[in-house]
């Protein structure tokens, strides 16, 4: 790679393909060695494109045996192969390609293309993928109907899927091929070829049916491994649930006579879209109370939903290219929170959702792989499904819900969705529907899509007492980042209310009649210039602003907030997300102000407004007791270290634990009471109520564990005894195993044998097992992590095992990946370079804590450079890798 860097592909330089294909006829024949594929494509010339264009198809890590243009074979020597391509020169306007090729799943540790996970054959195309199957124009605007056989042997394959709607089977005939049997799939929706899946292995299927808006019956199936079977009806539940609320709330209904999902323990993302053939990581589908927590049961609602309302956003309508992919995502994660919030609590879904952006989305915006919601260019397209195209593009998504409101929003979608349906489309196509049906002008609504990094809006507010009148002074800015030191300014939308001493104040801006406006108390501004002012009349005392109500826009706010103001803020707000985020403000001011002190004075004092302000939490019993939790939580050292300026990693460490400690101690009684008064919580269920029960109850004990107190490690070690789910077991373990008193550290040993012992042979609890000792705070953690590497339950070639254990603990653990000696980053970069060679995908992914090396310190930052440098100087680097590297650098 040295030699031949690798080269950036620039959305400026996209124009459409020389030919498109039509028709897609594939024939798989598995083996235990190998694969043969056989490929049929009916091709024609873009009327677009140069008359004298050869055909030039995508193909990699494949054997080509034959190759045919309208049935004549053509002498190998007259067809061009290059690492990553096949050229034929001079073909007709319309023809009939045909090619055999040899490709060998089992040796395929990239997990891309087709691939053998333990003892099934599965697929993953998305972005590119395909190509490692046949030669093929592999590019999300060509479009095709795709027919699939697949032969296998019956016996060790007896289910053999692919996408769309089944059309024959049976066993096969002759001496040759006794003991095999064949399938054959037919989808007529025209896709993609990052959209094709193939599976074939030894599962059995969970069937339900579910009847449409419109009274046809769907068969939903879910495929697993036997010993699975069990875990599966949450799964299926979830996928009704969002099949309901598709059409009740976009009006989308399924349109194949199945709807199949796999779940697969090898595999590099959550979950694929495939049309009509989901193919899930196990940990994203398989789910019930003794093996899976409720944070966990959540996620594969959400992800169960978020892969089937692709099927409209995604896969009925998919993106031109791949610097389009927040077409899909963005709006796709925005449809699956509003359904999660639909189908739990919206508040608290809303918080989870920005606790996450603030932390790990905007430090993205802030490092050396910041990029746009749309990107301009990349490498390696893997390097680009990223929180930004995700999570970013949901808000920015959002940010046009909240401008148009939910009726012109729906109308929007249901016209992008019928001017395009069986279309690759772009950004601008999204955004042109949601213009034409409101008649507003979305110019400067785009720069959302075109520029990186995160706006910072300040605000100051002077009130009036003589002329009864409160003025908002509000300014934006967006800091510098690679692809642009220069940035225009943007559309914001701005809600906000006033709080009094005893409640809301309405909200009339100057010039506006009185009358019809006494009644509003939240608004939304619009913000589109650098600098602005809002004046709000008839305002009859000094308010404190409740600002970015329901965070509506993916910004940094600065106000001046007092911590009384704050304190009044989490008293009175009913704005949920602004409530919340006072008391993250305020134990953030907290904490700051023991940070400062930490250098002068070995025991600084903790504000006791703070404490004050918990207490009275605690006590509100009009709060869900999980907003309660929430609340409650302190900033992580994540977000603090978002935050700094230059990241203190000691000290941002031993504030918090100060801050916490004293919590912990001054409220024990406190955090005991509401600990025993959930403990009775009667039968097992997964609803809102009763996970908001045991999120509050496992935070409190937490607290007891952290306050040090002999009882508190006490209530531990019963719970971790007799707990009746994974929740709450969970909850226990980590306590035990993260506290550094010397009680625990008696029960830690036999606690985590005992676990696993009794868990061994569920791999994804066993995941979990791993996580909890790589997030330890405590010293000698990175010994435990590398022991366990060569622990029996350890895979290195499975992507979930190295999530787990190296991905917790060089993204979860600050204070011991960060640890001085720069131990925790040779680690990291050891395991970087070695992945290098399996899965550059998972390689590149791992590889981003050492990418935000300019935010440490300077010792710091020159271990973590020197660790990117010798990454950097491997002979044979991907381009996955040495995208991340090269830019970091």
């Amino acid at each position: 790679m040295k030699d031949a860097q690798p080269k950036a592909i620039k959305l400026e330089d996209y124009r459409e393909p020389d030919f498109w294909i039509s028709e897609t006829h594939l024939e798989f024949d598995l083996y235990e060695e190998y694969a043969l594929v056989r490929s049929r494509l009916l091709l024609e010339r873009n009327q677009n494109a140069d008359k004298k264009a050869a055909l030039v198809l995508h193909g990699q890590d494949m054997e080509l045996i034959t190759v045919s243009i309208d049935g004549k074979e053509l002498a190998l020597d007259s067809v061009f192969v290059e690492e990553e391509s096949l050229t034929i020169n001079d073909v007709p306007d319309k023809f009939e390609f045909t090619c055999h090729t040899k490709i060998l799943p089992q040796k395929n540790t990239s997990l891309e293309g087709l691939y053998k996970s333990k003892t099934m054959f599965c697929t993953q195309c998305e972005a590119e993928g395909f190509r490692k199957i046949t030669y093929y124009l592999d590019r999300p605007d060509v479009m095709s109907e795709f027919t699939t056989k697949i032969t296998a042997d019956k016996t060790a394959y007896p289910v053999l899927l692919s996408n769309g709607n089944p059309v024959g089977e049976g066993d096969c005939e002759g001496d040759a091929e006794e003991g095999r049997h064949w399938a054959k799939w037919h989808d007529p929706f025209k896709k993609p070829a990052y959209l094709f899946a193939l599976v074939a292995g030894n599962l059995c299927n969970i069937d339900d049916k579910f009847v449409t808006q419109s009274g046809r019956e769907i068969l939903l199936r879910i495929f697993v491994e036997d010993k699975d079977r069990d875990k599966v009806s949450h799964a299926l539940q979830s996928l009704k649930k969002a099949m309901r609320w598709d059409e009740d709330v976009y009006g989308r209904e399924y349109d194949l006579d199945i709807f199949m999902i796999v779940a697969v323990d090898d595999f590099n993302m959550g979950a694929m879209e495939n049309k009509g053939l989901n193919i899930f990581n196990t940990s994203c589908v398989l789910a019930n109370q003794q093996t899976t927590t409720d944070g966990a049961f959540q996620h594969v609602e959400a992800v169960v939903a978020h892969e089937y309302f692709h099927n409209w956003s995604g896969n009925r309508v998919t993106c031109r290219d791949w610097f389009q992919l927040s077409l899909k995502e963005g709006f796709t994660v925005f449809r699956d929170s509003e359904f999660s919030a639909d189908m739990n609590s919206p508040t608290v879904k809303r918080i989870q959702d920005v606790s996450f952006l603030r932390t790990a989305q905007f430090a993205e915006d802030g490092g050396p792989m910041a990029h746009p919601v749309r990107p301009s260019s990349y490498i390696e397209i893997s390097n680009f499904y990223t929180l930004t195209v995700y999570e970013k593009g949901a808000e920015v998504v959002r940010m046009l819900h909240t401008l148009l409101g939910p009726e012109l929003f729906r109308k929007g979608s249901d016209l992008y969705f019928e001017r395009h349906d069986g279309q690759a489309v772009t950004v601008e196509d999204f955004v042109a529907a949601m213009s034409d049906v409101s008649g507003r002008d979305f110019s400067q609504f785009m720069h959302w899509y075109r520029q990186a990094g995160t706006p910072v809006l300040k605000v100051k507010g002077e009130f009036d007492k003589a002329s009864a009148s409160y003025t908002l002074k509000v300014s934006q800015s967006c800091p510098a980042t690679p692809e642009s030191a220069e940035k225009q300014p943007y559309h914001i939308p701005f809600r906000l209310g006033l709080l009094g001493e005893s409640g809301e104040l309405p909200l009339v801006l100057q010039g506006e009649q009185e009358k019809s406006q006494t009644q509003l108390t939240t608004r939304v501004l619009e913000v589109t210039k650098a600098e602005q002012t809002f004046v709000f009349q008839g305002v009859s005392e000094e308010p404190v602003p409740s600002l970015l109500r329901g965070f509506s826009a993916p910004v940094k706010l600065q106000y001046n907030y007092s911590r009384d103001e704050l304190a009044r803020l989490m008293r009175l707000d009913p704005d949920g997300y602004c409530r919340w985020d006072a008391s993250q403000q305020l134990a953030l001011q907290v904490i700051q102000s023991v940070m400062h002190a930490l250098g002068n004075e070995p025991s600084p004092d903790v504000d006791e407004r703070l404490l004050e302000a918990f207490a009275h939490i605690m006590q509100d019993k009009a709060l869900d007791p999980a907003m309660v939790a929430l609340m409650l939580q302190l900033p992580s050292e994540d977000y603090l270290s978002e935050l700094a300026t230059t990241i203190e990693v000691e000290t941002i460490h031993h504030a918090r634990n100060r801050v916490r400690r004293k919590l912990a101690r001054s409220l024990f009684s406190r955090f005991e009471s509401v600990y025993m008064r959930l403990s009775e919580d009667g039968d097992f269920k997964v609803d809102a109520a009763s996970i908001a029960n045991r999120s509050l109850r496992n935070l409190c004990l937490q607290y007891l564990v952290y306050s040090g107190q002999k009882e508190g490690l006490e209530y531990a070690h019963k719970q971790f005894n007799t707990a009746s789910n994974m929740t709450d077991n969970m909850a226990a373990l980590l306590a035990i195993v993260h506290s550094g008193s010397e009680l625990a550290q008696t029960m830690k040993a036999s606690c985590l044998e005992r676990f696993y012992e009794k868990w061994k042979g569920e791999s994804l609890v066993v995941n979990q097992w791993f996580s909890v000792q790589a997030t330890s705070p405590l010293p000698g953690t990175l010994k435990t992590v590398q022991q366990l590497m060569q622990h029996e339950a350890f895979d290195f070639n499975n992507p979930n095992k190295l999530r787990a254990l190296v991905g917790s603990f060089a993204m979860r653990n600050p204070i011991n990946f960060h640890e001085r000696s720069g131990a925790g980053y040779r680690f990291l970069a050891d395991q970087v370079i070695e992945l290098n060679k399996r899965n550059p995908q998972i390689a590149s992914r791992l590889l981003s804590p050492l990418s935000k090396w300019k935010k440490y310190d300077e010792n710091r930052q020159t271990l973590m450079c020197d660790q990117l440098r010798r990454i950097q100087s491997e002979p044979k680097l991907s381009k996955d890798v040495y995208e991340v590297v090269s830019k970091s650098l």
